[in-house]
């Protein structure tokens, strides 16, 4: 058994490597099994090899550990080697950052403080993996580098020395100190059972230091996964010529150079099974393929000789999706017909979008795939309530923020949810989206609860709420992170509780237990943090990246046939199908780590990888998922934003396939008929079965027995303009929601502007006083605190106000003389017999003139042009209707003298109609019961029948269907009401 072994491409290594160890076992007792120790990369493989162990029949199982875990195998009575938590270490890095970037500003913000600290903990752990020393540092040459590299130098020389004056064991430190003593204790004493390392790449010098290791022990075995064997020597000796360029990017790199290390060439590294490759002549094509840059001139002298082209390529698709959503419905098409196929089938991809849109597409099968990743801690409930919470603490409640927080499946799950549920909806309604309230405190709900509408006034929940109100900006904006974790468990806890004594299922599920876990390390490695104190926001960050970098399987049970596997996974196992997605470059493979402390020249200077080595990495999961029975190729050439580039390795194939000559055409061509034929599939799916014919534009017709009887002066201009509304709001009663973010739009700013106007004409009723000016900005600031509780706007709108200040005061100044702003906010109602009508109004300002009055009203947009007064803007018109005809009850009947628009907006401005009289007058109210007539006679309800812009949007266009039809279309007369 002892010796170095390896398995080739298109084998299952696991169900190989199985096979194998028993051959080697046979004719031993059972015991001789649970006496080898098997130490393998991950834990996934270590459970498949388990079940594949065990699927041949009854049987001991070895004992199986981590290369990375070796603290089980040192002798009973060597004490553990225990190095700081990786998260403390971080935390206190994040301590020595924080005091870098106070010093020197230029190189990041202080919030990146954290983030810095974890790449930094990488740096220090792969220096201590590759044996690196720290004066390695002051040999690096920075004389040619730029200022930033420098600086970045210097602080980690500081931090390694502070690292080592500390005493502090990091966990590659632990590591490393485990793998000395296991070492020692093997020379002084090695271990007489079989000791196997199987399936590693020995892409870390740790892990080369263990191999060496145990190819020296009586029964020590290596087993190398995926090893090319039709790669020419000549090529393979390249990978690691010392005079070369190295190769670090190509997938064999770590194996040439493992065996260069052990002075050891393929031919002297026999099979470990007997296992046949699924695809041979495939093998040999990918080989060629992806032969190192420099040696591609062999696609010159190899490819026309490569005998089993068709063979290579027969169970090849290649798959270029329009776009990642066509890219998935493809492939889970694919998926479920391998499923119907009684075959096992599986998608390896690094792209996590890809494999969500995946399973989303084979939900509607009702497939629930086999997600080797899971899902990411951040996305599941417990994880979303405690970063919403976090993003909330210490600042005041907004609104979309509360309502999310309280319809959260988690919040007040340890009382009565379904009521709770039914309150937090009356309080969305009712309050959050009703005026602005951009920020609910306990005194927004004491006035609200206080109204006779609101059925229900002070109760448990109530109190709840408002406790809760008060607990959110209450916690601390700046403190330890120990004081951080504390108050946020508690406000967590509250919000679970609600008006119950328990926590209810916070903490029960598999989520709830990771993310528990996750806050139970963070508060024992606070401390490391010390007495620093930091903002709520950097906690709500530094928790966001502890939950981002954590996954949480689902409880229930997935199809076991249908798995998700990330590209990992081709080392442990293989399927029937095998579909590859996701090969665009920046994603398979993709761009390397940014490194902030070390460039590449610095990182070869010192003897660290080169980020060419994930690149490699990837190449070699590459090359072993391609291998399978069955393969899928597959990428979407565009994404929304860009046109995609596809895999260097996608490349390689097609440009080696093409310069074959026809038999590569034929078969690249075959390769990209079978992936079109997927995607025709895949689209058929969506395609309805029947065409349905948009709908037509609407012009609704009332039944005889029902009139529009109600309408105020500015609806009047709505019901020319877009009849469908009035017919919507007016006869259907349907009204939009106010939406639940309200900023500070245009209508906010007309009412604090109106309000403003009415506290000004009531504090100032007569001739303007010296102090007009101030008077008036106050009242100013008075609406737009009552009304915009935005401060920014605020102050902006004021800033407008101060620009047009001194012109309205001026133009103010005449109008006083001419008149007194008696009526203000005044409502009224004019009722019409033929046909049966009433007119309403608010008449924003009314100066009485002795005999006559004068209409005024206030836009903080651009008056409307004298066309659209003739044509649309009936408004004035219509209020001076209304007063000539004593419609408003505490104003005389008057004979109005003038009608006027007073913008308030960018700059002031004043607009009214050309020849006001009571002719107009007159005219006007012809024209209105002209229309309402129209009206009761049967005249339908045109939707958008006059726009005044093409960015009109009416509340009511989906309810028209706007959109299957235009503005240029004719409408059609839906007569309500009958059949």
């Amino acid at each position: 058994m002892r010796g170095l072994f390896h398995e080739p491409m298109g084998v299952d290594f696991s169900t190989t490597f199985a096979a194998g160890l028993r051959a080697r076992l046979n004719g031993q007792p059972p015991e001789a099994m649970a006496r080898v120790t098997l130490l393998v990369n991950t834990t996934r493989m270590a459970r498949r090899i388990e079940a594949a162990l065990a699927a041949s029949g009854a049987t001991l199982l070895p004992r199986i550990g981590l290369v990375s875990d070796l603290a089980p195998l040192l002798p009973p009575g060597d004490a553990p080697v225990a190095g700081i938590a990786p998260l403390a270490l971080r935390l206190r890095l994040t301590r020595l950052v924080a005091r870098l970037l106070t010093s020197d500003p230029s190189l990041a913000p202080p919030s990146a403080a954290f983030d810095l600290a974890s790449s930094l903990t990488l740096l220090l752990a792969e220096m201590q993996e590759e044996g690196m020393d720290a004066d390695a540092l002051t040999r690096i040459e920075t004389g040619d580098l730029s200022i930033h590299w420098q600086r970045t130098l210097q602080f980690l020389t500081i931090a390694t020395d502070w690292l080592t004056e500390d005493g502090t064991l990091t966990p590659a430190g632990a590591q490393a100190l485990s793998l000395d003593r296991l070492l020692q204790h093997w020379t002084e004493r090695p271990p007489a059972d079989p000791v196997i390392v199987a399936g590693s790449t020995a892409s870390r010098a740790p892990t080369r230091r263990l191999i060496g290791a145990v190819l020296g022990l009586p029964q020590g075995a290596v087993v190398l996964p995926g090893l090319d064997t039709d790669m020419p020597d000549d090529a393979w000796a390249s990978l690691t010529d010392p005079d070369g360029p190295g190769q670090q990017d190509h997938p064999q790199y770590r194996h040439a150079a493992l065996l260069t290390s052990l002075t050891k060439t393929r031919a002297q590294t026999p099979r470990w099974g007997d296992g046949a490759p699924a695809a041979p002549h495939r093998n040999r094509l990918i080989s060629l393929a992806l032969r190192p840059a420099p040696a591609t001139d062999a696609w010159r002298a190899e490819g026309p000789d490569l005998d089993g082209i068709a063979e290579a390529c027969a169970g090849v698709t290649l798959l270029t999706a329009p776009s990642p959503g066509a890219e998935a419905a493809a492939i889970a098409t694919g998926l479920r017909a391998a499923l119907d196929q009684g075959r096992t089938a599986a998608l390896i991809t690094p792209d996590r979008t890809l494999s969500r849109q995946v399973a989303a597409q084979l939900d509607r099968w009702g497939i629930v795939p086999d997600d080797s990743a899971g899902r990411p801690l951040n996305q599941s409930a417990p994880g979303r309530l405690l970063l919403h919470s976090a993003e909330m603490r210490g600042q005041p409640v907004e609104s979309e923020a509360l309502t999310i927080l309280l319809k959260h499946p988690l919040t007040h799950v340890g009382g009565d949810r379904p009521a709770h549920l039914i309150r937090t909806r009356e309080l969305e309604v009712k309050l959050l989206r009703g005026r602005p309230l951009a920020f609910p405190t306990r005194a927004a709900l004491d006035h609200w609860l206080t109204d006779r509408k609101v059925p229900q006034a002070y109760d448990d929940w109530t109190l709840w709420l408002s406790d809760l109100l008060d607990a959110i900006p209450a916690q601390a904006a700046l403190a330890p992170l120990a004081t951080h974790v504390v108050s946020h468990l508690s406000l967590i806890e509250m919000l679970a509780k609600g008006t119950g004594g328990d926590t209810g299922t916070l903490w029960t599920d598999t989520a709830g237990h990771e993310v528990r876990r996750v806050l139970d390390r963070l508060s024992q490695a606070a401390p490391e943090r010390g007495d620093e104190l930091i903002t709520a926001r950097d906690y709500a960050r530094i928790l966001g990246a502890l939950l981002s970098a954590e996954e949480v399987r689902d409880p229930f049970s997935p199809h076991p046939e249908v798995m998700i596997w990330g590209a990992l996974e081709a080392r442990v196992r293989t399927a029937d199908l095998v579909i590859l997605g996701g090969l665009n470059d920046d994603v398979w493979p993709g761009q390397p780590t940014p490194d902030p402390w070390l460039n590449r020249t610095m990182r070869r200077d010192a003897g660290l990888r080169l980020p060419d080595r994930s690149i490699g990495l990837s190449a070699h999961d590459f090359q072993q998922a391609a291998a399978g029975p069955e393969i899928w190729l597959s990428r979407a050439s565009r994404t929304s934003e860009a046109d995609t580039v596809p895999s260097r390795w996608l490349n390689r194939i097609d440009g080696l396939l093409t310069g074959i000559g026809p038999q590569g055409d034929a078969a690249l061509n075959a390769m990209g008929a079978r992936g079109d034929r997927w995607l025709s599939l895949a689209a058929q799916l969506d395609k309805p079965v029947k065409r349905i014919e948009p709908a037509p534009r609407p012009a609704p017709q009332l039944p005889p027995s029902v009139a529009l009887d109600k309408l105020s002066v500015t609806a009047i201009e709505t019901l020319i303009r877009d009849p469908y509304s009035i017919y919507a709001r007016q006869i259907l009663r349907l009204k939009a929601i106010p939406p639940l973010r309200q900023g500070p739009d245009a209508r906010v700013r007309g009412q604090a502007v109106h309000d403003a106007m009415e506290r000004f004409a009531h504090a100032v009723p007569g001739p303007l006083p010296d102090d007009a000016p101030a008077q008036m900005r106050q009242a100013l600031e008075e609406a737009l605190a009552l009304w915009t509780p935005w401060p920014g706007p605020r102050r902006l709108w004021l800033g407008k106000f101060d620009r047009i200040a001194a012109d309205l005061i001026a133009a103010e100044t005449t109008r006083r003389t001419l008149g007194r702003p008696t009526f203000v906010e005044r409502d009224g109602a004019l009722r019409f017999d033929d046909p049966p009508f009433t007119l309403t109004a608010r008449a924003d300002r009314i100066d009485d003139r002795g005999h006559t009055v004068a209409i005024y009203d206030y836009k903080t947009g651009p008056a409307p042009s004298k066309k659209q007064q003739t044509h649309f803007a009936k408004q004035l018109l219509l209020e001076a209707l209304m007063v000539t005809e004593g419609a408003f009850p505490d104003i005389p009947q008057r004979q109005v003298e003038e009608i006027r628009y007073l913008s308030l907006g960018a700059k002031y401005a004043e607009a009214a109609p050309d020849d006001f009289g009571p002719d107009l007058i007159a005219a006007t109210r012809t024209e209105l019961l002209t229309l309402i007539r129209a009206y009761a006679d049967g005249q339908p309800f045109r939707a958008r029948l006059a726009p005044d812009l093409l960015t009109y949007a009416s509340d009511y266009d989906q309810l028209s269907r706007f959109g299957e039809w235009s503005d240029t279309d004719g409408a059609t007369t839906i007569p309500v009401g009958r059949e």
